[in-house]
């Protein structure tokens, strides 16, 4: 069976919400770093992005009047706090981890230097990368494939909380939707997938980095997907 050696697993915001549906669930973070732990056992480099959606949404604050980088730099630091919270659960459980931000602040977190986090995961230490890109305007997405090009990882592996996959449509509301198990990166653009945005497919696509859509809320799934085993959608360049 395959194995990959270097990944990204990028979270959504929702998913560290549980049934909840905002704010962090500590059985669903506990939960989810136990699967680190898991793939960490198995010898593999592990960096994680988090989104910030369960916290702040900066699309919904934009769309109600504020402005725009305001409402994005919020969501941003959303994700931080995301952020220290699976770092928490994680070196509770006994694995070491880092969190780096795009934005300085030195007191809770070290900021992003590209070497310094790859030698952090040659150590064994999982690296959370907070804040986004920085940006404002950029989604976590981007982020997790501007990470992964940056630290040369061979995976995204995308943790989603309500899907197991990719759907032509959305299953929760189209009963006639059809799960992908393989697509390209140009399928999702031509057809509107909602994967992830334009921005972040372009460039897994452009730096040919596969992305493996799979359930979170199901245990083990983090470790099946790091063994090459067949759940969820596979995205790739060609």
């Amino acid at each position: 069976m395959q194995k990959f050696n270097r990944v990204v697993l990028k979270l959504s915001g929702e998913a560290l919400a549980g049934e909840q549906g905002y704010g962090i669930d500590p059985s669903v973070i506990q939960s989810i770093a136990t699967q680190v732990k898991e793939i960490i056992e198995l010898d593999v480099e592990v960096a994680v992005v988090v989104g910030g959606g369960n916290i702040w949404r900066g699309m919904a604050g934009s769309a109600k009047g504020m402005d725009r980088a305001t409402a994005d730099y919020m969501g941003m630091l959303a994700t931080v706090m995301n952020s220290l919270a699976l770092q928490d659960s994680l070196e509770d459980i006994g694995v070491e981890s880092r969190v780096q931000t795009s934005i300085e602040m030195r007191q809770v977190a070290e900021p992003y230097i590209r070497r310094k986090a790859i030698r952090h995961l040659e150590k064994g230490r999982v690296v959370i990368f907070a804040a986004g890109t920085g940006n404002p305007y950029f989604s976590t997405d981007t982020t997790a494939a501007l990470r992964a090009a940056e630290i040369e990882a061979e995976v995204i592996l995308m943790a989603k909380n309500k899907v197991d996959g990719v759907y032509s449509a959305d299953p929760s509301v189209d009963e006639n939707a059809v799960k992908y198990t393989s697509l390209t990166y140009m399928d999702v653009l031509k057809e509107g997938l909602a994967v992830m945005d334009s921005t972040a497919s372009s460039l897994c696509m452009d730096n040919n980095i596969p992305l493996i859509v799979f359930s979170i809320m199901e245990e083990g799934n983090i470790k099946r997907a790091v063994l090459g085993e067949d759940i969820g959608t596979v995205v790739r360049g060609k």
